[in-house]
């Protein structure tokens, strides 16, 4: 049974736990050293993130690729940087330690300070944009691809298209699935890969499918043009997709 298991759970964290325990038996070599799965140690502000804002249908899906090491990896809540998680969405919970911790990369929840950028600058432009989370949850959910965190010895983030094709192939596999799982019940029109791999693998593991597929530039600081302003960037980026806010 995952950490912190809740009753009578949304559809969506049923998703989340049957995809949990798929990838339980994965392995992965080196250069990878550690591997975090926040779905699992980091479950309970996960499972409310899920039971505040995940049900029901959603127009558009923001998928982005995997967790960042300040943002889902402390709080369980994609792109969810730590400020905005706790006092925007509202959202705050025990949260566990993974089972091999990297030194480097330590799990301190809610306590931790580090601010991550991708997530300051998704949840910023939709408090910025939309005031207040039940708003911009009528239209819009956030999800990530793969739930893993992979660092090597360094402490390095090492991301999932860069894994070995051998070890690619499972992954991917599991992670099409869950998201077909989630689309299923979110229903929308649009789902919005946040860069280039998460659009391309929602594609391939949506195709045929009556969903429309789109992207958006990733808020990294390693994205020159996010770095000029994601905001303003993504909602040029939505109204040429069609998108009206």
């Amino acid at each position: 049974m995952p950490q912190g298991k809740i009753p009578s759970s949304p559809p969506l964290l049923a998703v989340a736990d049957r995809l949990s325990e798929a990838l339980r038996p994965l392995s992965f070599r080196p250069p990878v050293h550690c591997v975090y799965n926040p779905l699992d140690y980091a479950r309970r502000p996960y499972a409310q993130y899920l039971e505040r804002y995940g049900t029901g249908r959603r127009e558009i899906l923001l998928l982005g690729m995997n967790p960042g090491p300040w943002g889902m990896a402390q709080t369980g809540v994609p792109f969810g940087e730590v400020q905005l998680v706790r006092e925007w969405l509202k959202i705050e919970a025990e949260v566990a330690q993974p089972g091999l911790l990297h030194p480097k990369r330590p799990v301190e929840g809610f306590s931790c300070r580090r601010s991550e950028v991708s997530g300051k600058r998704l949840w910023g432009w939709a408090r910025e944009r939309f005031e207040r989370p039940e708003v911009f949850f009528r239209r819009f959910f956030v999800a990530n691809y793969c739930p893993l965190i992979f660092f090597e010895e360094s402490g390095r983030n090492r991301t999932p298209d860069t894994l070995r094709r051998d070890e690619k192939i499972p992954l991917f596999a599991l992670c099409d699935q869950a998201l077909r799982e989630t689309v299923d019940h979110l229903r929308p029109r649009l789902v919005l890969g946040v860069g280039r791999f998460a659009s391309a693998r929602a594609a391939e593991a949506l195709a045929g499918r009556d969903v429309g597929i789109g992207t958006l530039s990733h808020p990294s600081p390693a994205n020159p043009r996010a770095n000029q302003g994601w905001a303003a960037l993504v909602e040029q980026e939505l109204k040429e997709l069609g998108i009206v806010i």
